[in-house]
């Protein structure tokens, strides 16, 4: 039987269960939400490059038009890796549906992997600030992306993204009555979440979008 060499092994984070009692005792509103999606978790795909990757196709365009442009990007070499991805010609990079800058995000991603410029395997060990401070050095890779990397990649329990507008609106519509909320205000609720932010703040992405999001 062949095995495809893309095929995803999803990991959840061991935490969880803690967490979800922790935040139901700590917040009414998810208190409420969190029994609503019965066993569904964070998870996470388990390769970096791949992670970083997808967020970099998936920049300033829908979901469905992100997966669409990944799967004919991914299936160009055989399989996603920096080396790999090194070895592409920008023309069926283009073909499979990528920008010029996305194609100059891509390689740059895959030079950094490759020339051992950023510490995968020392990761582990750092804090998310220092994590942050590293990815944002790679062409196409902002706070935010970093943030979304923090929690499905490492799977992070306490990060708060307070850039995402998905985050903003949840908090808006479940503490707010749908008034506009600022930062401050956000970071205000979040601060009965911690040390479980990553977890509160899936749950209220949930709540705007039953479907679980990953990358």
């Amino acid at each position: 039987m062949s095995v495809d060499p893309n095929q995803v092994v999803l990991a959840t984070p061991a935490y969880w269960k803690e967490a979800c009692g922790y935040l139901a005792k700590k917040d009414r509103v998810l208190k409420r939400l969190i029994p609503q999606f019965g066993d569904a978790c964070l998870q996470s795909r388990g390769d970096a490059f791949t992670t970083l990757a997808r967020s970099i196709v998936g920049q300033q365009i829908s979901v469905k038009a992100a997966q669409t442009v990944w799967e004919r990007f991914a299936k160009l070499p055989r399989k996603v890796s920096p080396a790999n991805v090194l070895k592409l010609k920008v023309d069926d990079m283009q073909a499979a549906g990528l920008s010029a800058r996305k194609i100059e995000y891509l390689v740059d991603l895959a030079l950094h992997f490759d020339s051992g410029a950023i510490h995968v395997d020392a990761w582990q060990r750092m804090g998310d600030e220092e994590i942050i401070a590293e990815l944002v050095g790679i062409r196409g890779i902002g706070r935010w992306t970093a943030e979304m990397f923090l929690i499905f990649h490492l799977m992070r329990p306490n990060v708060l993204p307070l850039d995402d507008i998905g985050l903003i609106n949840g908090i808006s519509r479940n503490y707010f009555s749908g008034d506009p909320v600022s930062r401050s205000d956000a970071r205000e609720v979040a601060a009965a979440w911690d040390p479980y932010c990553s977890v509160a703040t899936w749950y209220i992405w949930r709540s705007l979008d039953p479907l679980p999001v990953d990358y």
